[in-house]
């Protein structure tokens, strides 16, 4: 938290100049929470595009399993290196945050498919 008080902090005190140090430590911990959920469903969505384009059929046709593991791999091994460095923690709960945002762009990316060939089936 301390890395990224350095510019969330100040962003936070502008936008709410009145609130006391436990509110802006609340909203910079959703913030940071947030950020975790956001990245991991921006790799899932551009691991299951890339999955979707694959040569390989099982990929395409197990695009949303590969994109997800891919997730659960990612978050696994950074919150691991995390525990390893005194100043950090690793967290299972920050891994599955990531993984909820990987489960989100997944289900994003389906229902587009869906709605994309619904509209090519009718017309």
């Amino acid at each position: 938290m301390s890395e990224t008080s350095r510019f969330i902090r100040p962003i936070l005190q502008f936008l709410f100049p009145d609130a006391s140090e436990e509110t802006l430590r609340l909203y910079h911990g959703a913030i940071r929470k947030f950020a975790h959920f956001a990245e991991y469903a921006v790799l899932a969505f551009l691991a299951s595009r890339a999955l979707l384009g694959s040569h390989f059929a099982v990929l395409r046709r197990y695009w949303y399993a590969a994109a997800l593991l891919l997730v659960l791999i990612v978050a696994g091994v950074d919150e691991y290196g995390q525990s390893l460095d005194p100043s950090r923690t690793g967290s299972l709960g920050d891994v599955m945050l990531d993984a909820a945002g990987g489960i989100f762009a997944v289900i994003v990316v389906a229902l587009f498919r869906r709605v994309r060939r619904r509209r090519a089936a009718s017309g």
